[in-house]
């Protein structure tokens, strides 16, 4: 769910992405970068805001908590991770080349390079797992579960087919590969749960849906034929029954993931129901090719952008306890349209953000009343007196793993996921500050 910087005059923000669960909405600048609540369709609140870092083209919140994690075309091949609230660093990394991209969840901090993936367990950010030679990637194309039961991760097994691989972020192995196209990937999507993923191609006019772990096609919508477009963005709505998706052109796809299936009550006849069995089994007589564009499912909601070939990413959240589209633009606004979850159709613009004209609130009150736990992980690192790099801990060479795509022992791991709800969480803590990981040398 973001967009990473490119130039262009009309280009206001560098980069922009919503949090896992669609409340909070982050962008960059060439003067830093912004957080923003989005639990009010009127008022928009900024929760954040910092220029210590130029130039930034990745930035990623956690859910709602204070870690931010900050990439800066200064140093593209260094990951700095942040504790907002308190103004402190938590810890910051380097690769042996630029990061691509960046995902979060309660458990895991994915990290994406160009021909490599590493794998962070978020509580204390050691190095788990660095999945080496990857087919080359150059937009750092990578999707990982918010579920942090199962931290799927997604990512292209090549460069020329739309081949999936679908690797376990918790237990650090392949889990499967999915043909999901014929032509090269161009966007993935988990839905909240881990359960469905979704994929397009870069050709950009069919969408399908997977079930995970078993890789099984469950869904295929269809975009259009008319011309290929570039998709920018492809999401689920929380609640895993609309799948949304946006592209370099004006218009905004909104498809309903329904099927008829074994479990359902026989519906009474019907003269649409009669037509319906027999147009399916007439497309047992035709084409592969034919029947299969004709099977497909179309649009159940659109939206008609006023303007088109901006870089735009949207989600589907609810706000004031109704469902909305969200569409944020390289030129610095953000829309809000209504949907219709029962019958769709044309999405109504309700309003209309400026992201860079808000003018901060004297205090915000977001996780202000969050109570801090005694006992937690960051409560035991504070109170050792000396905390060593990851290179020099057991079980760690001297690279962190890096080359040789070591596995971190079992005993190593950080307890549980993080918890949110704890501001204590992420303290200044010198854990991984200051060390560099050794580049990866090619073959």
């Amino acid at each position: 769910m973001e967009a990473a910087g490119g130039e262009g005059e009309r280009e206001a923000l560098t980069c922009f992405s919503y949090n896992q669960d669609c409340t909070s909405l982050a962008i960059g600048t060439k003067t830093g970068y912004r957080l923003f609540s989005l639990s009010s369709v009127e008022q928009l609140d900024q929760v954040h805001e910092s220029n210590e870092i130029p130039d930034v083209f990745i930035v990623e919140r956690l859910f709602s908590s204070s870690l931010v994690v900050v990439v800066s075309r200064a140093k593209p091949q260094q990951m700095n991770v942040y504790h907002f609230k308190k103004g402190t660093e938590i810890c910051n990394y380097s690769y042996s080349s630029n990061i691509l991209s960046i995902r979060l969840n309660r458990q895991r901090l994915i990290v994406c390079l160009e021909e490599s993936i590493y794998i962070h367990n978020i509580k204390d950010m050691k190095l788990l797992k660095t999945i080496l030679n990857t087919p080359p990637n150059t937009t750092g194309l990578c999707a990982l579960s918010i579920n942090h039961s199962n931290s799927y991760v997604a990512y292209p097994g090549s460069p020329v087919v739309g081949e999936i691989v679908l690797y376990d972020g918790n237990l650090l192995r392949d889990v499967c590969s999915i043909s999901a196209h014929e032509g090269p990937l161009a966007a993935l999507a988990f839905n909240s749960t881990g359960s469905k993923l979704a994929s397009a191609s870069e050709k950009g006019t069919v969408f399908r849906v997977f079930s995970i772990p078993e890789g099984q096609k469950l869904y295929e919508f269809r975009r259009g034929m008319k011309r290929y477009v570039n998709i920018s963005s492809l999401v689920f709505s929380m609640d895993s029954q609309f799948l949304c998706a946006s592209s370099n052109t004006e218009t905004v796809h909104i498809f309903k993931l329904e099927h008829l299936t074994d479990s359902r009550p026989e519906e009474p006849p019907s003269w649409s129901g009669y037509m319906g069995k027999m147009f399916m089994a007439a497309t047992n007589y035709l084409p592969s090719q034919v029947s299969g564009m004709m099977s497909q499912d179309r649009a159940f909601a659109t939206v008609r952008l006023n303007f088109s070939g901006q870089r735009n990413i949207c989600v589907l959240s609810t706000i004031q306890k109704l469902p909305r589209l969200l569409v944020t633009t390289s030129g610095g606004h953000l829309y809000i349209y209504n949907l219709d979850p029962q019958d769709g159709g044309e999405c109504v613009l309700i309003k209309k953000h400026s992201l860079l004209d808000l003018v901060k609130p004297e205090e915000n009150k977001e996780n202000d009343l969050l109570s801090p736990a005694t006992q937690t992980y960051a409560a035991t690192v504070a109170r050792q007196t000396s905390v060593p790099s990851p290179s020099m801990m057991p079980g760690y060479s001297e690279d962190g793993g890096a080359l040789r795509g070591e596995i971190i022992p079992e005993h190593e791991f950080a307890t549980g996921p993080v918890c949110l709800d704890d501001e204590n969480e992420f303290p200044p803590i010198i854990l991984c500050r200051g060390s560099r990981m050794n580049k990866v040398k090619r073959s």
